[in-house]
């Protein structure tokens, strides 16, 4: 069975948005509403929804300026829809991170059934932990750089 999890396949369908100008993650999840690109049948109003209840729950940063918003609700129809949106904000936003680090950059993912998030949030995490891939982020690399540190990884 190949493998329907490969985030540098993701990160080339989400691309990456920069510079998004908020004080709260609702604000950024405001702008991405309009901003992000999405596979047409996804509704943005519900999108957005999403993305604020699971915050709402608990903050999704998770150290070292990055958080990982994602929707509860599985909403895509095929695997080829997945993706993941990089998010640089314009200055860092407080969003409770286990670390106490503000949030400068988001990995915003959209999946389609719940084991394929899981295995796209370990191997997320798994390059939150790399420090090269850290410092691509903290110098705002463009999807292709991060594609293909993510296919390195």
């Amino acid at each position: 069975m190949e493998d329907a999890v490969k985030i540098g396949d993701f990160i080339k369908r989400g691309g990456v948005i920069n510079s998004i100008d908020a004080n709260t993650p609702f604000e950024v999840y405001e702008q991405l509403r309009t901003k992000i690109t999405l596979p047409p049948k996804v509704d943005r109003a519900f999108f957005y929804q999403g993305l604020c209840a699971r915050e709402k729950i608990m903050s999704t940063a998770v150290g070292r300026g990055i958080a990982l918003p994602h929707c509860r609700d599985m909403f895509l129809v095929g695997e080829g829809e997945q993706q993941i949106t990089v998010v640089y904000l314009k200055e860092p936003i407080d969003m409770n991170a286990p670390d106490g680090r503000k949030v400068d950059t988001m990995f915003v993912l959209l999946t389609s059934n719940s084991q394929n998030h899981l295995q796209a949030l370990s191997r997320l995490a798994a390059l939150i932990k790399d420090d090269s891939f850290v410092e691509l982020l903290r110098n705002r690399a463009s999807a292709d750089e991060l594609v293909e540190a993510a296919n390195k990884i």
